[in-house]
């Protein structure tokens, strides 16, 4: 695979790629076979400060750029990942496993999609219109930039991930730092390169590729960042918030999930059967809005665990580049196991893995998938509630299916749990849709599909899911603060409410 375009360095500063001064190798691994796309050596200390001190330098200029220019810079970007788009899914799957299908037809396009929509959103900064609220003064507000973001991106969707860090933050007059996983760092990398091509000026879109407990670390606690943005677990989010506490900076977390797939017995069963096979196993399950909980009302509970293990057992696991192969391998060998070890442990607390609970030997296409972090689509049924595989983020191919009887079992089942990211409800019955999308506790609620995502609509968490909004003008607004401007509108030099200071009326 070419990457030579990558062979300057592991970090993109000032608007070039450099080496940094790193002295620690990190290899980035292809999991579908074990080859290496990539020996990287991760930032030190001194890389990340020279990012920030890049964005911070560029930050003033930027910021006071136009609405019209920024949304210009935009535009070229989005072209520029238009002509690159078939590089963009090539490296994105050679880094992740994910297959090219997804890569080619989801990850790539919404990225190319997300860009032009925030290119549209840079216009549009509103703030409340001016008026006299005390009758002495005009008043009105002024949504302006917060400074530099530092940004920390997750491994599962490295490329739609740098976007959603990126751009709302530019489109509103930032400067950004962003560390993606230093396990997919490659196309944040051709993703700030196309920044630079397009125009944007140099030190307004950085990557420094590091470890968490050292770059991460390092990017939260610098003094010269105003804003941290993080999607990755629960836990890690509660450390970047108490880092970030320290110097009282604007946090946006966009955390764990532990999705409930709600099943009313009105509910088109082949639909939600499909509809579940789909939500559970995209990107081999390592999405944060997969289904991970189906919740079936008990009329169609045994028809809904055999048509999913059904469409379970033919998913085709194969070479990821073969545009026929439906499922990838894990982002890693480790990740493999730890999904495997949630499976174990629920067979030994008796529930009943219905189909898949091991890795593969052989894929579709006569791939041998021993070589990579493969594993097969799973389906438990038989755990209980408070059990770990329903309760914890498993983060892999893996469906756990639970029977409920009434309508106010099912809706307190899918609450039950620390999460509130995103759920479904399926359901022909309007008012039973009402009921569910008003009650299910998760920032996202979808009836009768589950994880279609748009560019003008928002997503984020509730509850340990985090809070803050990627994507839509709701993330544009993250991005800003709000000043209030004040004017006189009297001449007085003595204004009546001296008096509560000194002298009388």
């Amino acid at each position: 695979m070419d990457l030579t375009s990558l062979s300057a360095g592991a970090h993109h500063i000032a608007g070039r790629l450099t080496g940094g001064t790193g002295t620690e190798p990190f290899q980035v691994v292809n999991p579908a076979d074990g080859s290496v796309v990539r020996e990287v050596l991760l930032a030190s200390a001194s890389d990340v400060d020279a990012a920030v001190g890049a964005a911070k330098a560029a930050q003033p200029e930027w910021s006071g750029a136009t609405p019209g220019t920024r949304a210009q810079a935009l535009l070229k970007l989005a072209a520029v990942l238009e002509e690159r788009a078939g590089k963009f899914a090539r490296v994105e799957t050679a880094q992740t496993g994910k297959p090219i299908k997804l890569s080619s037809e989801f990850d790539v396009p919404g990225t190319i999609d997300n860009t032009s929509f925030f290119a549209g959103a840079a216009r549009n900064l509103e703030g409340r219109a001016a008026g006299e609220y005390s009758g002495d003064h005009t008043s009105y507000v002024r949504r302006e930039a917060i400074g530099v973001v530092g940004s920390i991106a997750p491994w599962n969707y490295p490329l739609q991930m740098a976007a959603w860090k990126i751009l709302p933050a530019i489109a509103a007059g930032n400067t950004i730092v962003l560390k993606p996983a230093e396990l997919t760092p490659l196309t944040s990398l051709m993703f700030a390169e196309a920044c630079t091509e397009a125009g944007i000026p140099d030190g307004v879109v950085n990557v420094v590729t590091g470890a968490g407990r050292s770059a991460g670390e390092r990017l939260v606690r610098h003094p010269d960042v105003a804003m941290v943005s993080f999607t990755g677990s629960t836990a890690v989010g509660r450390r970047v918030a108490e880092l970030a506490t320290a110097t009282v900076k604007r946090t946006h977390l966009e955390l764990g999930g532990k999705a409930p797939f709600v099943v009313f017995d009105d509910a088109d069963l082949e639909a939600a059967v499909h509809g579940a096979v789909a939500g559970a196993l995209i990107n081999s399950g390592q999405d944060c809005t997969a289904a991970t909980r189906a919740y079936v009302q008990r009329p169609l509970y045994e028809a809904f665990v055999a048509g999913v293990a059904e469409l379970f057992a033919g998913i085709r696991l194969g070479d990821p580049l073969n545009p026929q192969t439906d499922l990838g391998p894990l982002v890693s060998y480790t990740h493999r196991d730890r999904v495997a070890g949630f499976v174990e442990r629920a067979r030994g607390y008796g529930a009943t893995v219905v189909t898949g609970g091991r890795a593969p030997a052989k894929g579709h296409d006569g791939t041998d998938l021993t070589l990579g972090a493969y594993y097969l689509p799973t389906l438990i049924t038989g755990a209980a509630q408070d059990s770990e595989v329903v309760q914890g983020e498993i983060f892999g191919p893996v469906l756990v299916v639970l029977p409920f009887d009434s309508d106010e079992e099912g809706l307190r089942l899918a609450n039950d749990t620390p999460y509130g990211l995103a759920a479904s409800a399926w359901t022909s019955n309007v008012h039973r849709s009402l009921r569910a999308t008003r009650e299910i506790a998760a920032g996202c609620v979808w009836v009768n599909d589950h994880i279609p995502i748009i560019s003008e609509m928002p997503h984020g968490g509730y509850k340990s899911s985090g809070y803050g909004k990627d994507m839509s003008q709701y993330s544009l607004d993250e991005y800003t603060q709000v000043k209030h401007v004040m004017y006189d509108t009297t001449a007085v030099v003595r204004k009546d409410w001296h008096r509560t200071v000194f002298g009388d009326r």
